[in-house]
């Protein structure tokens, strides 16, 4: 399972409450992906083409075309915006 690292930033307040979330980063088949300058510059320009001004949904919405993955999200909208072809799975 890829995880975008800027997602982790929005999540994460205090590992000691996070217990599965800490297990799931912890497991060995978790990738975290990082936000490198590429990407990064990619990542605002699809946000700037769609209007959309959350670079972490950018950052999970280019991931997961490029990799061709599907995306685990709670707000299913702002990622179909950035990218209507992608696989969305709303948790």
């Amino acid at each position: 399972m890829d995880i975008p690292a800027p997602v982790i930033a929005q999540v994460w307040r205090d590992g000691s409450r996070q217990a599965r979330l800490a297990r799931l980063l912890g497991a060995s088949d978790v990738v975290l992906v990082d936000l490198d300058a590429e990407m990064a510059r990619a990542v605002g320009v699809l946000c700037g083409a769609v209007g959309v001004a959350d670079v972490v949904d950018g950052h999970v919405a280019l991931h997961a075309r490029r990799r061709d993955l599907a995306v685990l999200t709670s707000d299913p909208d702002d990622i179909a915006r950035l990218d209507p072809t992608l696989a969305i799975v709303t948790v």
